[in-house]
Parts: structure tokens; sequence; C-alpha cells
């Protein structure tokens, strides 16, 4: 007994580290299950509180699953016409990639020092997560489903979100930090320093401007309808919770449309309408409480003031810029705060792209900012405001440090002596 006691329970130090490849696959499932676990949780909750006679368990499971495949950017349609249901709730999809990412970063930490083998659990664990996906699809595909899917459609996208998150915490994890490329100027046009300033900059922007959409939509919460909206859908407590989970997910899509609003190209609300700050032309639109911040018909008036937040927003990246640009001379300044403009670009399609989508077909099939229009107008703005303030400030510092820097006394005396010189008889 003594000798069993004292014997160490492994043999190898490296065996603390070693996972089975079943360990890994079953990582990637709990990490979907997890996922799910967000969608599922509220929706069965509701099922409970009101449960209809037409509705059952497995009808619910299967509305949790569409729910879940739309978080992915997955398209999916109602039946029986098979129109088109695009909209991604973006707040599944942040809570899905940050899951994501926390597994592959630990994943990374056990594939260390692993050699050729350490890719093996990546995969595993990229593996598990797409069998539940393969799952949910399966039950998506059922013709009674209330959202059904497009199987090889949703399979890509779920594959490709999964794929980008996972690797973005397996690099990290590693030890290799993901840094925005260069500008990607001539050599004569890139300071030492400029990636570095862009990221910064750039990383300002981006922060301000959804703040600005932000406010935008609390202002528009505090004088809009939807409690209005609210209580004419509202019939009980499972209708009340059910429109307020609903809007909960599609709170980072509304702040993405208010800043496509501010921004000044605005976004549309089913094909032929138009909300923006230079006007709003609006039709019919559905009975849902988030719709009901919408202005009403109109011409330019103050809701220009919504142009404020973008206008900070660009002179904070200018000033971001023109700090680290001290050292710069003029053209690398402006060369950089240009390729900051144009950086912009494609991340605004991207996220144009991302928040909006159908929710059927005809007139419902065009919601939200136009793609190339939100990436353009960040581009303007920057162009317009960032880079006159990336100047002025570096300009403003430069002259600052020449007035106040350690030389500074002796150059002031200098040019006095130099002056009663010249005044002297």
């Amino acid at each position: 007994m003594t000798q069993l006691m004292g014997r160490p329970i492994l043999g190898l130090p490296g065996e603390l580290d070693s996972r089975s490849t079943l360990a890994d696959l079953l990582t990637g499932v709990r990490t979907a299950l997890l996922t799910l676990s967000v969608v599922a949780v509220p929706v069965f909750g509701l099922w409970v509180l009101a449960p209809y006679g037409d509705d059952t368990a497995q009808g619910a499971a299967r509305t949790v699953f569409g729910i879940w495949l739309l978080g992915h950017g997955a398209p999916l349609a109602r039946p029986p016409a098979g129109a088109p249901v695009t909209v991604t709730p973006l707040l599944l999809t942040v809570v899905t990639v940050a899951l994501l990412d926390r597994a592959g970063r630990r994943a990374a930490r056990r594939a260390r020092g692993r050699g050729a083998a350490r890719w093996r659990s990546p995969l595993a664990l990229y593996a598990g997560y797409l069998l539940v996906a393969a799952a949910a699809v399966a039950q998506c595909a059922d013709p009674e489903a209330a959202l059904r899917a497009r199987p090889a459609a949703d399979l890509t996208a779920v594959a490709l979100l999964a794929a980008a998150a996972l690797g973005h915490g397996l690099w990290t994890g590693l030890g290799r930090p993901v840094h925005l490329p260069g500008p990607g100027l001539p050599s004569a046009l890139r300071p030492e320093g400029a990636a570095q300033a862009l990221g910064r900059a750039l990383g300002g922007w981006l922060l301000a401007l959804t703040a600005g959409g932000g406010a935008v939509c609390a202002v528009a919460v505090l004088l809009g309808t939807a409690g209005q909206g609210a209580q004419h859908l509202g019939g009980g407590t499972a209708d009340w919770l059910g429109l307020l989970l609903a809007c909960l997910f599609l709170v980072p899509n509304a702040v993405l449309w208010s800043a496509g609003y501010a921004l000044g190209p605005g976004f549309a609300v089913g094909t032929g309408t138009h909300a923006g700050p230079l006007g709003t032309r609006l039709g019919a639109v559905p009975d849902f409480p988030l719709l009901g911040l919408l202005p009403a018909d109109r011409g330019p008036d103050w809701h220009l003031l919504a142009c404020a937040g973008p206008a900070a927003a660009a002179v904070l990246a200018g000033v971001l810029l023109g700090r680290a640009a001290t050292r710069w001379a003029l053209g690398p300044t402006a060369a950089v705060a240009t390729a900051l403009a144009l950086a912009a670009a494609p991340l605004g399609l991207l996220a144009g792209w991302a928040c909006g989508g159908a929710l059927g077909p005809g007139r419902m099939s065009r919601l939200g900012p136009v793609p190339w229009q939100f990436g353009l107008a960040q581009t303007a703005w920057l162009l317009a405001l960032a880079l006159p303030a990336a100047l002025l400030h570096r300009w403003w510092l430069r002259r600052h440090r020449a007035t106040t820097g350690p030389g500074a006394p002796v150059r002031l005396r200098l040019a006095a002596y130099a002056l009663v010189r010249r005044l002297a008889p």
C-alpha cells in the first residue's frame, strides 16, 4: 500500500498536458452547446410560460436552432413560400465569437511544445463544433420548421465564422498577436511607427463612431414610440418577454443602423424607403418596437445634429494620429492619414453587410444601410476632418515643444539679442 501511494500517478511530466482527440472533440461540442444555451434558455422559458396548443417542444427546439444559425450569419427561409430571412442578430454573433475565441486560446495553451501534433487539438475542437451545427441544420431542414435551413449555405456560414474566431484565438494564444497591416505606402512615405499609429487611430475612430451610433439610438428611444408599439403588440407576459428578447438580440444592429444614419447615407427599411439626417421617406413598416424609433416623413431639420457624432470621431482619430506624427515630415503624415481613411472603407463595408439583410420577399428584402455607401461615407468623413486634424495637431505639438522644450530659453535669448542688435543705433 505504501508503495502504491508513493508511486507517481503519471509516469511522464508531459502527460499532464496531453488530451485525447475525443476530449477535444467533446470540448468543441460543449462550446457549441454553450453558445446554443444563450438562445435555448430564454426561448424554452417563453415556451413554458405561454405554451400554445399547436406548438410542441420539438417546434421550440427548431426555433432555437434557427435563431442560433442566424447568429452565425446563416441564411434561412420562412415556409411555405420560402421567404428569405437573412438579418443576423449581432448580439448572438458577438457572444459566439467571444466563446470560440476563448476556446481557441485554451487549445493554443495545450498545443504549445507538441510539435506537428499540436494542430490535432484545434482541428478536433473545430470538428466538434461543426457536428452540432450539422445537427442544427438537420433539425431546421424539416418542412415543419418555422425557420427552414439552406443546408449548404448554412454549414458554410457556420464553418467560416467558427474558423475565423477559433483561428484568432489560436494565433493570439500562441503568443502571436494580430496587428493591423501597415499603411501599404512606399518606404519614403512610411515613417517609423506608422502601423501602430494607424491602428490606434483606426481603433479610436471605430469606438467613437460606435459610441455616436449608440447615442443616436438612445435619443431615438427617448423620443420614439417603441414603448407604445410594445404595448400594442404585447398581449401578456410571454409576449412582452419575447419582444424584449428579440429587441435585445438586435441592439447591435440598431446601433450600426444609427451610425449609418449619423454618417449621412442613412438606411432602408424596405425597398423604396430611406431614413437619414437629410430627410426621411417611409412607407408601411412591420409592427415591431425597434421600428417605432424611426422618424416620421420629413426633410432636413434638427436631425442634422446626429452628424456631430462622426465629426467628433474623425477629429479624435486625427488627434491620435497627429500625436504620433510629431517626428514625421509633412508628406508622410498626410500619407498615413489618407491610408487611415482608406483602411476604414472595407471595415465599413463589412459592418454594413453584417447588420442588414432581409425579412421577407419583395419590399422587405432590403433592410439596413447600403454596404458600399456605409464604407464610402467613413472614408469621406476621415478625409474631410481626420486629415486636417492630424496635420494641425502635429503642427501645434511641434510648435509647443519648440517654445517649451529644453532649448527654448536659449533660443529665445538669442532671438532677443539679435533683435536688440538690429534695433540698436
